[in-house]
């Protein structure tokens, strides 16, 4: 295939069946729509069918952006941008109530994710996130607590989003053919920051210290954080448990406790 790079991590979807089981997991007539990584155009296409507002484009590759901007140059509701979504200012979309769309590259799929949960006005900027990752990378996504995917990635995306739906697509839907199967995951923005966190960041760093060592219980992490009088504010608190034997809200406790001390 002419335009596929390896270097870029691209599997372009093939499937007609899955690009419209994706497309109908929301409704898109008359929405404000952003699709990452567009390729070709498969999504594209059944995006256009559903008749959005407006569409916008982020295409990273040059030789797919000219391509785009070739075969929808008649189509005035679409907006496409050439640029590397992980460094594109998101903001500059002015639009709200935004559904986003992404066949992520497997490479950077978490890091993009992370980027829109640290978008200060995730909740009334976007309304639906429906990307879709590597299924291993999924299910630590939607992990629970507690399971075996339960840890840091659940946390944080927990914070900021409900799953509504999941699915699992097929690795020869694409071409290439990648060697793993992929899941769909449809998010929704919470609307209230139920914890009164200030930055979603502060809870990276909490998760991220305290999960260093998965194996080593919680104390000498937690400690590292808050000093032993602060820690008295959380009193179901368990020093001797082990990171995936904490449940959310405890995380959430804890970095409300550090942005306050």
């Amino acid at each position: 295939m002419k335009f596929f790079k390896k270097s870029l991590g691209q599997n372009f979807l093939i499937d007609k069946n899955i690009t419209k089981k994706i497309v109908d997991l929301t409704i898109v007539k008359g929405k404000n729509i952003v699709e990452i990584g567009p390729g070709k155009g498969a999504l594209t296409e059944e995006l256009l069918r559903k008749n959005p507002k407006s569409l916008t484009l982020v295409e990273k590759d040059y030789e797919l952006y000219k391509l785009l901007t070739k075969k929808y140059k008649l189509k005035k509701k679409i907006r496409i941008i050439n640029s590397d979504i992980l460094n594109y200012n998101f903001n500059k979309i002015k639009k709200k109530k935004i559904i986003v769309f992404g066949n992520l590259p497997y490479n950077i799929s978490s890091q993009i994710l992370i980027k829109f949960l640290k978008l200060k006005n995730l909740e009334t900027k976007i309304d639906d996130l429906i990307f879709m990752f590597q299924k291993e990378l999924g299910e630590k996504i939607i992990g629970k607590f507690p399971s075996k995917n339960y840890g840091r990635l659940s946390i944080i995306t927990n914070f900021k989003l409900t799953i509504v739906k999941k699915f699992l697509v097929s690795a020869n839907c694409f071409f290439p053919k990648p060697k793993v199967t992929s899941m769909v995951i449809h998010f929704k923005s919470l609307k209230k920051n139920l914890y009164g966190l200030k930055n979603i960041s502060n809870l990276e760093k909490i998760t991220g210290i305290i999960f260093s060592n998965k194996r080593k219980i919680i104390k000498k992490g937690v400690e590292k954080i808050l000093n032993k009088n602060i820690l008295s504010k959380i009193p179901d608190l368990n020093l001797s448990l082990r990171p995936e034997e904490v449940p959310p809200k405890t995380f959430y406790e804890i970095t409300k406790l550090y942005e306050k001390n």
